[in-house]
């Protein structure tokens, strides 16, 4: 019986930029369909705001849209995800400046937008993937539903509506972003 060869982060990394959505889960590519326009602008606003915040505050790089992580999460030394919306302390990148391919570990926040076509499991896994490789703060956005979930490092978490206040808590400290500013009205 033939054995499946296990991918690396390199290997999905020479798979290049060819318009398909990639990421690496125990081993295996997994491919993603494009997202909509509401999902695009969601994620562009939140990219907006936290880029914002830290050309004042200083201290990291945000990036919006398939930039990968290498997660070293346990079974899976190569996880690679890639959040809609990331954003990294500078003193985490190497030289102070982002890397040409994936970044190495996980991101101090990582924003995930819901699709339709995102499964429970997934969803939840996913945000169990940043936590257990170090992410601070994951905030999974949930658009229909009009709520912003955010999970702590600590294990708690604390859903948020629209008419709520999302702050940056001691990872992006003086960050205030209004939901329904970024959900629309």
């Amino acid at each position: 019986m033939a054995t499946e060869a296990r991918l690396t982060a390199q290997d999905l990394l020479r798979f290049g930029n060819d318009g398909v959505r990639r990421e690496l889960v125990d081993g295996k590519v997994i491919e993603m369909p494009p997202h909509g326009g509401a999902h695009g602008k969601i994620a562009g606003k939140l990219y907006r705001k936290l880029d914002e915040y830290l050309e004042q505050a200083g201290g990291g790089e945000a990036m919006v849209g398939d930039v990968g992580f290498v997660l070293r999460v346990p079974g899976d030394p190569e996880r690679v995800r890639a959040p809609d919306v990331a954003l990294v302390a500078r003193e985490r990148l190497p030289g102070g400046r982002l890397p040409e391919g994936f970044i190495s570990g996980a991101p101090d926040l990582a924003v995930e937008v819901l699709s339709p076509s995102d499964s429970t499991l997934d969803v939840q896994q996913r945000v169990r993937d940043y936590l257990d490789a170090g992410a601070r703060l994951v905030w999974l956005v949930a658009p229909q539903a009009r709520t912003v979930t955010v999970y702590r490092a600590d294990g708690s978490a604390r859903l948020l509506r629209d008419q709520d206040v999302l702050d940056g808590e001691d990872v992006l400290p003086g960050l205030v972003i209004l939901l329904s500013d970024v959900l629309g009205g």
